[in-house]
């Protein structure tokens, strides 16, 4: 007898099962039920964002080439599973030449980010010219917690282009997958908690964006909210819920093809730091 998948979410490193208890099935283009998958609640968003403030400290403090090893990391595990990738997408309507692609895709893209961890700060630093005595530096910092709900139509690509920049970036993310692709989205929750990413950096729901998009946008601890592919009144809910709670907002109609740091620095905020110059005297001192 078959041993059918329990697709449960990823919450702080764990895999827990929505404590509502409900759940929704998963068919193919056909209408074929292929699984049954977790439908997350106002609490299970709860306790992610609680994980996710919990690690984003310690994951911020790690060095720049540290979080690179991490996901490059990342990129060798899932390159270990590509038959498992491949298999589900086909099951959800792929063919095996488009998913094939999709998941190549996807480690290019992992590799990709890899290498802007350790750059990024160089790149997006700045010395910057003041009439005063004193050396004033600009520099990015993480923004803090980020909710990310990816693209519909994203299962690996989309899914890594919603929270790997951030977590480049020193964020710790809580990410609602794909209605459609969230076999995927667990799978990958799999390769990153045997990897070397600390529980709660990264956390995953399943579940329905209509239902958790305005729980997530006027949650009092979320900084900021990234959204793929929503539509219109959905988009025009949330942004309202985000003003209230002095959340920042971006919003991206599709799928972006390509890595981009613009990704990376729109979830990091811009320090500023003055220091005093010393001079030296005429007799040598300073002053």
């Amino acid at each position: 007898m078959e041993v059918m998948k329990t697709y449960k979410m990823f919450i702080g490193g764990a895999f827990p099962r929505t404590e509502s208890g409900r759940y929704y099935e998963l068919t193919n283009p056909k209408g074929e039920f292929v699984a049954n998958i977790c439908r997350g609640s106002r609490k299970d968003f709860r306790n992610a964002a609680v994980a996710a403030r919990a690690a984003q400290k310690s994951w911020a403090g790690k060095s720049a080439y540290n979080r690179s090893q991490i996901i490059y990391r990342i990129a060798e595990i899932m390159q270990q599973r590509k038959s498992q990738f491949v298999e589900e997408l086909t099951k959800l309507g792929y063919t095996a030449a488009k998913a094939n692609k999709e998941f190549d895709a996807a480690i290019d893209l992992l590799v990709y980010y890899a290498g802007w961890c350790d750059k990024y700060v160089q790149v997006s630093s700045a010395v910057n010219p003041v009439a005063s005595s004193h050396f004033n530096f600009s520099i990015p910092e993480p923004t803090g917690l980020v909710s990310v709900i990816a693209h519909q139509d994203g299962p690996l690509v989309g899914l890594l282009q919603a929270f790997v920049p951030a977590i480049v970036g020193g964020n710790a993310v809580v990410v609602l997958a794909s209605e459609k692709y969230a076999m995927s989205a667990v799978s990958l929750a799999e390769v990153l908690a045997t990897s070397d990413v600390p529980g709660g950096v990264v956390n995953i729901l399943t579940g329905f964006a209509s239902e958790l998009a305005p729980i997530m946008a006027s949650h009092m601890d979320v900084n900021a909210l990234v959204t793929f592919g929503l539509d219109r009144p959905l988009i025009t809910s949330i942004a309202e819920a985000c003003a209230d709670s002095v959340k920042r907002l971006r919003i991206h109609p599709d799928i972006p093809t390509k890595g981009s740091l613009d990704l990376i620095m729109e979830l990091q905020e811009i320090k500023t730091t003055w220091h005093p110059i010393e001079k030296i005297s005429s007799s040598g001192s300073a002053y």
